[in-house]
């Protein structure tokens, strides 16, 4: 009986099994899992759980009975230590070889560590895992005094919860506004804005040199800056950015390159190697290069086509990238992919002040990628407009009286 093996038992390694099983594998399956938790989804952690607002319950992917249910092998606190791709086997922790025909490795990203004087005091902390969201949350009712480092997804995310919380919050950020590499000047002021309305202490072009013991000597007791400014802090949380775990793939000679490289079917650079979720650099049909996104929706879409190639199915991989945040009164959803070659202007349809709004991201007079702000349902009309490259005449793209839907 053959036998597919994946390693990571997060929200991709989960739905990866669920999409075996689906699709009509009868083999065994094995989910390897390095963390005790069974599987859980992310995004909980930073949004309505970490505030409180969602259950905790709510955060795992399947009930606990779903693995022996539908003949999964799960082995949680199970960390992979080598693959041997010669022999078909993975190693684990305790030195266990488990063999498979297929492999499916699903090991998601890691926080990066602030490379500072005493980034390893106590309260200093990073946002990763559910156990992490626990600490944090509790903390949050405990720390008055709240310094974020780091401007993206994560760390904005933090800050309204922290804010929530009735915490002061300071945001530092090395770049001119938060979010400006991912969105550009025109959206990320519009962030900037949202959180400094909403009593964040929001510092742009900031460098972190230290963080400052307090007066016991083990305890964050402020930031300093480069600038020789220094932060009060009873909590230092370091949002910035996560790296791919790709050691393992790239131990066992596997072509690993910002991310595993694989094909439109996820297959890696050995054809019986899959990789899925946030470690996947996978070749696009639609945008014709390879992306690796490090988002939710990857990680819940991608197994699925992993299980099709598994058992013989052609159904390459080719939603576009997609993410969403919540912060404050903002609720976001982004689509689409600017990548390399940048784009032209930003159109916009609605209300830039009130923040509601949906806006388009143009090259060459095509839209290559859409963000609704406070407006909904509106998801597959912009990926229409996306998919269709057509190009769109700017004042009807902007004008809120003319359909999505009548664009094209």
């Amino acid at each position: 009986m053959s036998q597919v093996v994946v390693v990571g038992a997060g929200l991709a390694g989960a739905k990866t099994v669920e999409g075996l099983r689906e699709r009509g594998y009868d083999g065994r399956v094995v989910l390897l899992g390095a963390e005790t938790e069974r599987p859980y989804e992310r995004p909980p952690l930073s949004k309505g759980y970490l505030q409180g607002s969602d259950e905790r319950e709510g955060a795992f992917v399947h009930p606990p009975d779903w693995y022996a249910t539908h003949d999964v092998d799960l082995r949680l606190g199970t960390p992979v230590a080598s693959i041997d791709l010669g022999g078909r086997d993975v190693v684990d922790g305790s030195g266990t070889r488990t063999g498979w025909d297929h492999l499916v490795l699903a090991t998601g990203s890691e926080p990066r560590r602030l490379d500072v004087p005493g980034s390893g005091l106590e309260g200093v902390v990073h946002l990763r895992t559910l156990d992490d969201s626990d600490r944090l949350r509790a903390l949050l009712g405990a720390a008055p005094r709240v310094v974020v480092v780091g401007g993206g997804w994560i760390g904005l995310e933090v800050a309204a919860a922290a804010r929530a919380a009735g915490c002061a919050v300071s945001v530092l950020v090395r770049d001119p506004l938060p979010l400006a590499r991912v969105l550009g000047p025109e959206l990320a002021t519009m962030f900037a804005e949202l959180h400094r309305a909403n009593g964040v202490d929001l510092r742009t072009r900031t460098d972190v040199s230290e963080i400052v013991a307090d007066g016991a000597g083990t305890h964050v007791g402020a930031v300093a800056l480069a600038d020789g400014t220094v932060i009060d802090a009873d909590l230092v949380v370091v949002g910035i950015g996560a790296a791919p775990r790709v050691d393992l793939a790239r131990s066992a000679g596997l072509r690993v390159e910002s991310g595993v490289v694989v094909d439109a079917h996820l297959r890696a650079s050995d054809p019986h190697v899959l990789a899925v979720g946030d470690i996947a650099r996978a070749h696009h049909p639609f945008l014709g290069t390879h992306v690796r996104v490090e988002h939710w929706a990857n990680a819940l879409h991608q197994p699925s086509t992993a299980a099709a190639t598994i058992v013989g199915a052609d159904e390459p991989y080719d939603r576009l990238p997609y993410f969403f945040t919540d912060q404050f009164d903002l609720g976001m959803e982004y689509v689409g992919y600017v990548g390399a070659h940048g784009y032209d202007e930003v159109v916009v349809r609605g209300d830039l002040a009130n923040r509601e709004l949906v806006a388009f991201w143009r090259r060459a007079g095509r839209v290559v990628a859409g963000m609704n702000v406070n407006v909904w349902d509106v998801v597959d009309d912009v990926q229409a407009l996306i998919r269709s490259r057509a190009v769109i005449d700017r004042d009807r793209l902007s004008d809120p009286d003319v359909p999505l839907g009548d664009l094209l």
